[in-house]
């Protein structure tokens, strides 16, 4: 079993910066590709970056290509999304997530077993 626990969530000025953290605890952390999910009002959760169990293997989504960088610190089960030039379409619940097998990040969000319970992102236009 994980636990997910995510913070740094805000209200932030279009063009502004913000640092989601994540505190994992449970399973051997560095044995589990990690992601970082996000959810609209009326829209489905969407996959925004994911990391491999090392750290060396990290993919994102098209939308936020060159702004938003994820890594993760395996000695202190913490995983991070650091996100600049942040945009009024990028607000959300973001959540962070644990894959359910394999050290691999995986974009469809079905492959994921353990979630945060999500910190609120509102960029002001």
């Amino acid at each position: 079993q994980v636990t997910l626990v995510e913070s740094g969530g805000g209200l932030v000025q279009a063009g502004g910066s913000l640092r989601l953290s994540c505190a994992a605890s449970g399973r051997t952390f560095s044995s589990y590709g990690m992601g970082w999910f996000r959810q609209a009002p009326g829209k489905d959760r969407d996959f925004v970056a994911g990391i491999s169990g090392s750290g060396y293997s990290t993919s994102y989504a098209d939308s936020v290509k060159g702004r938003f960088t994820i890594s993760r610190d395996n000695t202190k089960n913490m995983v991070y999304l650091q996100m600049s030039g942040l945009k009024f379409e990028d607000t959300a619940v973001y959540y962070c997530a644990g894959v359910q097998f394999g050290t691999s990040w995986r974009r469809d969000k079905g492959e994921y077993a353990f979630w945060g319970q999500g910190t609120q992102v509102t960029v002001s236009s």
